[in-house]
C-alpha cells in the first residue's frame, strides 16, 4: 500500500528529508517505524526504540498499534516540537 510519512523537528533533521512516499505491506505503525529502521544509519538513529517518538496516522496521535490504510499520512516527531 501506498503511505506518505512525515518527519519533524530533529527527526526530519536526522533523516534530512521532510516526507517521502512509501509502498509497503506492513499492517501497522510500529512496523512501519519498524520496516524504516532497515533503511539504514540515519533511520535507525532518528527512529530508534530506544528514543522518544510521538506517531500520528492522518493527524490523529495513535500508538504502534494503529492499522494503516492505503494512502495514509503517518508522521513521526519528538515528543516536544517548537514552532
Amino acid at each position: 500500500m501506498k503511505v506518505t510519512v512525515r518527519y519533524f523537528a530533529s527527526i526530519r533533521e536526522a533523516i534530512g528529508h521532510g516526507s517521502e512516499v512509501i509502498e509497503t505491506d506492513v499492517t501497522s505503525v510500529g512496523a512501519l517505524r519498524d520496516s524504516l529502521l532497515a533503511r539504514g544509519t540515519k533511520y535507525q538513529e532518528a527512529l530508534s526504540p530506544s528514543r522518544a517518538v510521538r506517531m500520528a496516522m492522518n493527524q490523529s496521535v495513535c500508538d504502534g498499534t494503529a492499522l494503516l490504510q492505503e494512502n495514509c499520512e503517518v508522521a513521526f516527531f519528538p515528543p516536544v516540537t517548537g514552532g
